[in-house]
């Protein structure tokens, strides 16, 4: 049952961090290049960036994408866990696009800015950017490694 309640509350903390403000995320990046210095034993000095990424580490803003876009794709997959499968829902069109094909999600309508940074808002969002390349992916073992290649290209 802990282990239960401790996966909710990391899936809710990376959904509200997902859109959360500049400074909050500034914060988190500051504890995590110090985290790297201590890690390396490098002076406090150092460039914290070419650490993350000798240490294969990604910033922040790129993590809470990276497990939001991999617990949106383990819902869609596996429909589990039940209290966020019901948030994911396919795109329904009424008409037939060249986009019908694609694999979309969903979105609502938000009537609050702190609303948009649920999962139901926050999900759809993170999944809609992500590449065709890594949304066809056949396993979540393919999946991971391609997220994690493409957003270590963009960051």
């Amino acid at each position: 049952m802990l282990r239960k309640r401790c996966t909710l509350c990391k899936l809710s903390c990376n959904a509200l961090l997902h859109s959360a403000p500049t400074g909050t995320i500034q914060t988190l990046q500051r504890v995590q290049n110090n985290a790297a210095r201590v890690v390396l034993q490098v002076p406090r000095r150092s460039d914290a960036k070419t650490l993350l990424h000798r240490l294969y580490w990604l910033p922040i803003k790129h993590r809470l994408l990276y497990k939001m876009a991999v617990t949106t794709f383990k819902v869609r997959q596996t429909s589990t866990p039940a209290y966020l499968s019901r948030y994911i829902k396919p795109r329904d069109c009424a008409r037939q696009l060249r986009s019908s094909d694609t694999s979309l999600l969903a979105q609502l309508t938000i009537k609050t800015f702190f609303s948009e940074r649920g999962f139901r808002l926050s999900a759809p969002a993170v999944w809609h950017s992500l590449p065709r390349t890594v949304l066809y992916s056949p396993s979540l073992t393919v999946f991971r490694s391609r997220l994690k290649t493409h957003i270590f290209h963009t960051a």
